[in-house]
């Protein structure tokens, strides 16, 4: 039996969130309809999730004193890391002394960067992936970079977003993508993974959820979910991605082993390649997914709705309820406090909502909102998405 309290009170359930973007906002908000106290904690003042928890605070996550102090401070029920830059060395040990860490802080320590979770997958559980290799060095990289073949993908093994992202089609391009990656990762002097390119027709997301049944663990699956990226960050999505019946087995397949072993309750946004009937793993986020944004418009419970339910050990539904598509509003100006004009035409389009993050600085590139459409048709949805974000016109 789950038993949740009253929030401000001696009884309430506390839940804190380490990253406080517009993801982390969302499921603040499906925390607080079950009654949950909330603690949105991020490294800035004013972040999304700090406009609608209950508590905000601003610390340095990656700082394993400061954030060992918060948690000592604060003592949630809860701690759901939201984002990869925090010290998961100390998540680990919190874990040990009997703080709850969603999903675990093993899986939170794995995919904090792309090495843990890629030996994970390739080499100890021995799915399909890629041709990689780990770079520390340039001289190391136009040695990887030869060995898997061109074209190739260049990352940071910290980053997210598409931070530090190239594509390699000579060895010409090898110095140029080493400084790249270097600006863009998150920690000074990381390593990279340099990646053989899969020759894939499409790539999606299966949203994957651990949740309770009759107090055991379960995992349910949502509808796939196709995506376009430009420069390695989502630009639309679209559920369901159309697929055939033995992609889509092969595919939860991939994503059970994944997510069963780094274990735990939560959602999991499992990217994967797919060819004909073929599936190759790419990478796992243990927390909603910026793809599957577009579960506000299709689901009965959106991504993160899930993700709420299943750490606090509630059933889950992943039924689609319709087709839908989600675009991205970019920022569009370097400036503070911007304002969205033609946020009405948008609106009047049939079958549109909108999401605008709140974020309180713009940047050109950054995702500041996000357009949602619903249809029959998933190619139409897809056009109405695009055509009601093309209406937002972000200025200074």
């Amino acid at each position: 039996m789950v038993s949740l309290g009253t929030p401000l009170s001696p009884s309430a359930t506390r839940v804190m969130l380490l990253g406080s973007g517009e993801l982390a906002k969302e499921v603040l908000i499906a925390l607080q309809r079950l009654g949950v106290e909330t603690i949105a904690v991020d490294r800035y003042d004013d972040a999304p999730g700090h406009q609608v928890a209950h508590h905000q605070r601003t610390i340095t996550m990656s700082d394993p004193a400061q954030l060992r102090a918060l948690v000592e401070a604060e003592r949630p029920d809860v701690v759901v890391p939201e984002i990869e830059a925090i010290a998961t060395p100390t998540l680990v040990e919190l874990e040990a002394e009997g703080v709850r860490v969603v999903p675990t802080a093993r899986a939170a320590r794995l995919t904090m960067d792309r090495e843990g979770i890629r030996r994970l997958a390739a080499e100890t559980l021995g799915l399909p992936t890629s041709d990689y290799r780990f770079c520390d060095s340039l001289e190391e990289l136009q040695a990887g970079a030869t060995a898997v073949g061109f074209p190739c993908v260049v990352k940071p093994v910290m980053s997210s977003s598409g931070k530090g992202q190239s594509t390699l089609r000579t060895a010409d391009d090898v110095a140029g993508a080493w400084e790249h990656a270097m600006a863009g990762s998150r920690v000074a002097g990381t390593r990279v993974i340099v990646e053989g390119l899969v020759d894939f027709d499409y790539e999606i997301t299966l949203l994957t959820v651990r949740s309770l049944r009759d107090g055991q663990p379960v995992t349910d699956f949502c509808a796939p979910i196709g995506h376009r990226q430009e420069a390695g960050d989502y630009v639309e999505s679209w559920q369901p991605q159309p697929m055939s019946e033995l992609a889509l087995e092969r595919a939860q397949a991939i994503a059970a082993a994944v997510t069963d072993d780094l274990g735990g309750l939560g959602l999991f946004g499992v990217e994967l390649f797919v060819r004909g009937d073929d599936v190759w793993f790419s990478e796992v986020s243990p927390r909603p997914h910026d793809t599957g944004m577009v579960t506000m418009s299709t689901q009965w419970q959106n991504e993160f709705e899930l993700h709420a339910r299943a750490l606090l050990g509630l059933p889950v539904d992943t039924s689609l309820r319709n087709a839908g598509a989600s675009a991205v509003v970019y920022g569009g100006v370097e400036a503070t406090g911007i304002v969205f004009d033609g946020v009405d035409e948008a609106l009047a389009v049939p079958g549109v909502d909108i999401r605008l993050f709140g974020k309180p600085e713009s940047f050109t590139r950054r995702r500041m909102g996000v357009a949602l459409a619903r249809d029959e048709d998933v190619d139409t949805a897809r056009a109405t998405a695009r055509d009601a974000a093309g209406k937002i016109r972000p200025r200074a």
